[in-house]
């Protein structure tokens, strides 16, 4: 195999990754819905999770399903 190619392979595999990273990771997922609800809360303790978890029916679909994977866990 070239080094092009397994450069293009290592490329396509770490961008997939960071995709499915971000729609499972609640920081990522949520970032806009944070900044539109819930910006003056500080994080920690749980408050921005908590913040987010009582606007739920008006989170974006990405961030409802990282919430709900997140108390899954």
């Amino acid at each position: 195999m070239s080094k092009l190619n397994f450069v293009v392979i290592v490329a396509a595999v770490a961008f997939s990754g960071l995709a499915s990273a971000q729609s499972s990771d609640p920081r990522g997922a949520c970032k806009a819905d944070y900044d539109k609800f819930c910006a003056g809360i500080a994080p920690g303790g749980g408050r921005v999770v908590a913040c987010l978890s009582e606007k739920h029916d008006q989170l974006s679909a990405t961030c409802k399903t990282a919430l709900d994977n997140r108390k899954k866990k």
